[in-house]
């Protein structure tokens, strides 16, 4: 029985078979190596990485598509984890001695900026993350300072992650086709990130970017002095999006 897809679960499924192939290639997944996939839906994605690997587990929302691919594979290849992404523990998946885990997934677009948020607190523990997602939402990611695209998303990500915007996806490539363009991005966890408590980073770049339309001294005002601000490297008369992810780690350190 054909799956319909379900407009609160954010889903569109991914049907372009050299769109698929070009992103398993971006993976490159291996025997042996422990994978998650998020979101599987009708498993398009699913079914090329058990090709070339043992054993994954997918996180799936959707009991009727969680039936589906328990009835489609056998535990022993397919380990399916009925439940919401957001409020999944990826520390408790079993990831063989001296290797990391390898996330993937087609991400929900309604929920892509909270997901994104709570795969980073288990950053120490992942290899990769190769996500599809809404364009724009990629473009703040990677977005550089000083561009519009630049926000809380590119600084508190940015901080964890080394990012590649990998290519775009047209709207023709899903079933049913969503009313944007998505990418590709691959995140490569930090091994070595800029010493900050990340609580209270997050604190400073979030007030930063409530007032986007008004300079730094006014948005972190209460919190920094003038004189801070000029400590930290930053120049006080200057926009949130003007200001690097090293000068918001000074002055969050300031703190």
């Amino acid at each position: 029985m054909k799956h319909v897809a379900r407009k609160r679960f954010g889903q569109n499924f991914l049907t372009d078979a050299n769109v698929l192939n070009n992103i398993i290639d971006a993976i490159g997944p291996r025997r042996g190596q422990a994978m998650v996939e998020i979101g599987p839906g009708l498993a398009a994605m699913t079914a090329l990485l058990l090709k070339e690997l043992d054993h994954m587990h997918v996180v799936e929302l959707d009991r009727d598509l969680v039936a589906r691919l328990e009835k489609a594979y056998p535990r022993e290849r397919l380990t399916v984890h009925s439940g919401d992404a957001l409020k999944f523990d990826f520390g408790a998946i079993p990831v063989p001695e001296g290797q990391k885990l390898r996330v993937v997934g087609n991400l929900p677009y309604n929920i892509s900026s909270p997901l994104l948020f709570h795969l980073a607190e288990f950053a120490p523990l992942v290899e990769d993350q190769h996500f599809m997602l809404q364009k724009e939402v990629v473009e703040r990611m990677v977005a550089e300072p000083g561009t519009k695209a630049y926000s809380r998303l590119s600084v508190m990500l940015q901080w964890r992650y080394d990012m590649e915007l990998l290519f775009i996806v047209p709207p023709t490539a899903f079933d049913p086709p969503p009313q944007v363009d998505s990418a590709i991005v691959r995140m490569i966890p930090k091994r070595e990130r800029l010493a900050v408590d990340g609580a209270r980073l997050e604190q400073v770049v979030a007030k930063a970017f409530s007032q986007r339309r008004k300079v730094i001294r006014n948005c972190v005002a209460g919190m920094f002095t003038e004189a801070q601000l000029v400590e930290a490297g930053i120049d006080p008369g200057a926009r949130p999006e003007a200001v690097t992810l090293e000068q918001y780690v000074a002055l969050t350190n300031l703190l």
